[in-house]
């Protein structure tokens, strides 16, 4: 609800200044970056909802899903994670000009590796296609396979970019990778929507081929809007092939494959969610775009909270796990996980119990119907019971990693994407129920890797100050209350059906608007009264800004 985080580190902790988990002003700037970035990302997907069909929706869909999937694999997942890893490590023993040159050498890897993996794409697209979405007819195949084959090299300029993104995490550099993804969605939607409707005023076929054309301009802009802060940090390009010699970029792979493996539970259960959802008896065209959508509205908290922690508590871990498995790493680790529980216990609630009003409010208009938001909208209220667990896998994961112990996140994924397939199978074959139960079965993985891992690494790390967490966690008990009542209370007047579809677009918005508000308010103020930690250095920041 807020896009603003508190310092995950107590006040009186004895971490060192540099070596706290995030301050107020780095952690706010991510978050606020990062909600800059989803927002865009949701208006994109606004537009997409108005002006295309749900058939050339749920194209566009399958045909970016392996793409994306490979940037959050490898790009943002694994090979961020390993490099961010090894590179921090190497900045704090062995100096910049080291790690400048290990920078080199994984970036040319990176080009031409990524390169291999784009041309392999693209041939292989009609494969791919035909195995994600096997319940379409071929028409729809063909033209998804289409929009596939143009944007596979979508994954060379994202991998690329994630380098130059954790290279300036390291140097404590966390603007301007953050709103890098800003650029991708204005660029998509300018130039993709933008060049769409010229040429196709009815915004068919023709329209979405130039939108896909503008999402591969997209991660061109997300790589070239980062290129003037690694400039201003003191970083030039060099090519350098002799990698295979570089001790740093063999313990980067070896840090990676687990890494790809564990990292990509999320990914791999969304793709097998793409797969059961084409098979849906009933509603041949929209299932894949409702989980799209309800995925894309779960990840907009889970970036602004989730994903903000981890990428400033990452480099801190790292840098303390150079001393082994001390209470700096206990501290960063545990007052993370303290902060993704404050700021997103309240936001899964949220979306929960205000799913329908949101997505009306939001998609609502043109060629998405009421009935979509029915359907888009208990997808959205199951996916919100994982979002909790998504956030804290975002934060203790990348921990194994730093502490060399990646073969345990990648042992556990593998896990939960056989409980995953199974669940599916169930839900859709002998069931045969809607995508809403796709988005459950992937809550309940996400609860299963959660609870393993959180419990694994508070085992290896001897305690994670689980005192202070529970303590947290009943502290928050009676605010949590007030919300959801706030919520429920809300949901049966202003935010009523009957009374909403009568409502302008103007008095719907501040209608919802005003329940989250006040709803949010009440969660911090209670929460502040109980004393709860975090949420009384959320409201010093917050009133520190206002008297700005």
């Amino acid at each position: 609800m807020f896009p603003t985080m508190p310092d995950p580190t107590p006040p009186d902790s004895h971490v060192p200044q540099e070596e706290k988990s995030a301050s107020a002003k780095t952690t706010g700037l991510v978050s606020l970056a990062i909600f800059s970035s989803r927002i865009m990302g949701l208006v994109r997907d606004v537009l997409m909802a108005k002006f295309f069909s749900p058939y050339l929706r749920d194209c566009f869909a399958v045909a970016f899903r392996t793409p994306n999937m490979l940037r959050d694999l490898f790009a943002e997942g694994a090979l961020s994670t390993a490099f961010v890893t090894v590179f921090s490590k190497k900045i704090k023993t062995e100096g910049d000009a080291p790690a400048w040159n290990l920078a080199h050498k994984m970036l040319t890897l990176a080009t031409i590796f990524m390169s291999l993996i784009a041309l392999g794409g693209v041939l292989v697209a009609p494969l791919l296609v035909r195995l994600l979405a096997g319940g379409w007819g071929e028409e729809k195949l063909k033209f998804t396979i289409l929009l596939a084959q143009i944007m596979y090299p979508f994954i060379l300029l994202v991998s690329l970019a994630a380098l130059v993104m954790g290279m300036l995490n390291a140097k404590k550099v966390y603007g301007a990778p953050a709103m890098a993804s800003t650029y991708f969605n204005i660029t998509s939607i300018v130039l993709g929507l933008g060049m769409g409707y010229l040429f196709d005023r009815s915004m068919g076929w023709v329209a979405m081929v130039w939108f896909s054309v503008g999402t591969l301009l997209g991660g061109l802009a997300q790589l070239a809007s980062q290129i003037p802060a690694l400039r201003k940090i003191g970083y030039r390009f060099r090519w350098d092939a002799a990698w295979k010699q570089d001790e740093g970029v063999r313990k980067i792979l070896t840090l990676m494959w687990p890494a790809i493996i564990a990292g990509g539970a999320v990914q791999v259960n969304v793709l097998l969610n793409t797969i059961f959802a084409s098979h849906i008896a009933g509603d041949k065209d929209g299932p894949v775009t409702w989980l799209s959508y309800a995925f894309r509205l779960m990840q907009l908290p889970l970036g602004v909270f989730g994903v903000a922690v981890a990428t400033v508590t990452l480099p801190v871990i790292s840098r303390a796990a150079t001393e082994g498995i001390n209470d700096n790493f206990r501290r960063a680790l545990g007052a993370g996980n303290r902060l993704v529980l404050f700021l997103c216990i309240p936001c899964a609630i949220g979306l929960m119990l205000l799913a329908s009003p949101l997505i009306s409010l939001i998609f609502e208009r043109g060629k998405f119907t009421s009935y979509e938001t029915l359907r888009t909208a208990g997808t959205l209220q199951f996916y919100a019971i994982g979002l909790v667990f998504y956030a804290l896998i975002k934060v203790i994961q990348p921990a194994f990693t730093a502490i060399d112990r990646r073969f345990i996140p990648m042992l556990v994924a593998m896990l939960s994407i056989l409980v995953n397939a199974t669940l599916n199978t169930i839900f859709v074959f002998v069931w045969k129920l809607g995508p809403e139960y796709l988005a459950l079965s992937t809550a309940v993985v996400a609860f299963i890797n959660c609870a393993i891992l959180y419990i694994t690494i508070t085992r290896i790390s001897h305690g994670l100050d689980n005192l202070k967490l529970g303590q947290t966690l009943l502290r928050l008990v009676l605010p949590l209350g007030a919300l959801a009542g706030i919520c429920i209370l809300a949901g049966h007047t202003v935010l009523e059906r009957e009374r909403w579809v009568h409502m302008s677009l103007l008095l719907r918005a501040l209608a919802l608007c005003t329940t989250v508000g006040v709803a949010g308010a009440v969660y911090i103020g209670l929460a502040t009264v109980l004393k709860v930690d975090e949420a009384r250095q959320f409201s010093r920041i917050v009133f520190r800004k206002l008297r700005r």
